[in-house]
């Protein structure tokens, strides 16, 4: 390990450089080839499974233990962040949940029907593996990195984990296009899960290089009020928010608009697996996986042009604009059948998305008092969109299950499009 000065250019590197190591989770795993590999074992039977004592849709047990998984998240982050302020060593934590989660993805090599509950058990700790290597490596942000550095090393890393994702889909993608038949196109998939895990353990070794053990207020010992700190700092940015009108008005807003856009994102490509008219299984896998191509590609036009829209008309004026299209967007979906459709929309998801994540915490951080705690108000703000994530699962699996098709989920998401349209609407003009 090497000993680097706070704001070494070698350091700020290696911090970003873990976003190429662990977004290969997000594109491989959340978006594009496990959901295409999981509705495929489902492709010579019904769509329902006898688990937990109860006759599933397979989607809508994917959602529920996704929701599971965020509701452990988003209690075990306030938890982590307590420890990552006062402990010393926080890199063994963060080395524990990257592996976990590396470990859980080449574990879904082994996903089958028949052993259902060891599958989704490693897709269960694959995400919470992730979730929690993050808390970690965002509070090392502000150890290596001085105010005036931070904005630019955090874009870098996301346009670092943006292009090392896309490469391995790319390969992933020409592994399963060369592929024979169905067994050995399943067979691919299985394969890339293991890359996955390899990609993430692999190249994070840098990053654990030089990252140092901890922060400079190191060494304190592990006690209960360190452990439950996060908590306490969440329930003073709650009693603060009864004071800001228009900040705790925004985050309301954001609550309900982050439920509906996450759970598009995550149930995007089961929704275009099962609803969709593809003519063949090939076409079926092919198709999908080039959708989050597609996705990705546009969404940084997407995130360009939002960022111009928000300078020339304002940020919550953009965001309702954007909200507007989302909820047009999923009453639309409501009807298409055909793959040009939903290369149609996927182009549109993909221009929307693109900005709206990052306008949205932009526009909180403007919103914020003045104070020197900021990251006790983003940790509040990460919770909520977590909690968020977990509601909108499980609307969304609930009535996947209850109505067998996830068309009628899709619709209630732009209900929630609209509320989050009306709840942002009442957010003061002069605030921002």
């Amino acid at each position: 390990m090497k000993n680097l000065q706070k704001g070494d250019k070698k350091l700020l590197n290696a911090w970003a450089f873990y976003d190429w190591a662990n977004s290969v989770y997000t594109l491989t795993i959340a978006s594009a080839v496990f959901p295409i590999f999981y509705e495929a074992l489902f492709s010579n039977r019904d769509h329902y499974i006898d688990v937990f004592g109860m006759h599933l849709k397979n989607s809508a047990l994917i959602s529920f233990i996704t929701a599971a998984a965020f509701l452990v998240v988003s209690f075990i982050s306030p938890l982590l962040s307590g420890i990552a302020d006062y402990v010393g060593n926080k890199k063994v934590f963060m080395k524990f949940f990257c592996y976990m989660g590396a470990l859980s993805c080449m574990g879904l090599y082994w996903f089958d029907l028949d052993n259902i509950y060891v599958g989704l058990a490693f897709y269960f700790f694959g995400l919470l593996g992730y979730w929690g290597s993050l808390v970690f490596y965002n509070s090392y942000l502000p150890d290596i990195a001085f105010e005036e550095q931070q904005d630019k090393i955090s874009a870098k890393g996301y346009s670092m984990g943006y292009i090392g994702s896309v490469i391995l889909l790319v390969i992933n993608l020409v592994m399963i296009m060369g592929a024979e038949d169905d067994i050995a196109r399943m067979k691919a998939m299985r394969y890339s899960f293991i890359m996955v895990g390899i990609w993430w353990i692999l190249f994070s070794q840098y990053t654990y290089f030089y990252l140092p053990k901890g922060s400079k207020a190191s060494g304190q010992k592990l006690t209960s009020a360190v452990v439950f700190n996060g908590f306490k700092e969440l329930k003073k940015v709650w009693a603060l928010l009864k004071e800001n009108i228009p900040l705790r008005r925004y985050l309301s807003g954001f609550f309900v608009s982050s439920m509906a856009v996450q759970t598009v994102m995550l149930v995007a490509t089961y929704f275009g697996a099962q609803e969709i008219q593809w003519a063949t299984k090939e076409d079926s896998t092919i198709g999908l996986i080039k959708c989050i191509l597609i996705i990705q590609l546009v969404a940084v036009v997407g995130a360009v042009l939002t960022s111009r829209a928000s300078a020339k008309f304002g940020n919550i004026p953009t965001l309702i604009f954007i909200n507007s299209i989302w909820a047009v967007f999923c009453a639309l979906a409501y009807f298409i059948i055909l793959p040009m459709h939903f290369y149609v929309m996927a182009t549109v998801a993909g221009f929307v998305m693109g900005g709206i994540q990052a306008l949205s915490r932009s526009t909180y951080s403007k919103l914020l008092p003045e104070t020197e705690d900021t990251a006790s108000f983003f940790s509040f703000y990460d919770v909520a969109e977590k909690i968020g994530i977990v509601i909108g699962m499980c609307v969304y699996g609930i009535i996947d299950q209850i109505t067998g098709s996830p068309r009628a989920a899709i619709v209630i998401l732009a209900v929630f499009f609209v509320t989050a349209i009306f709840l942002l609407r009442r957010v003061p003009k002069k605030a921002l």
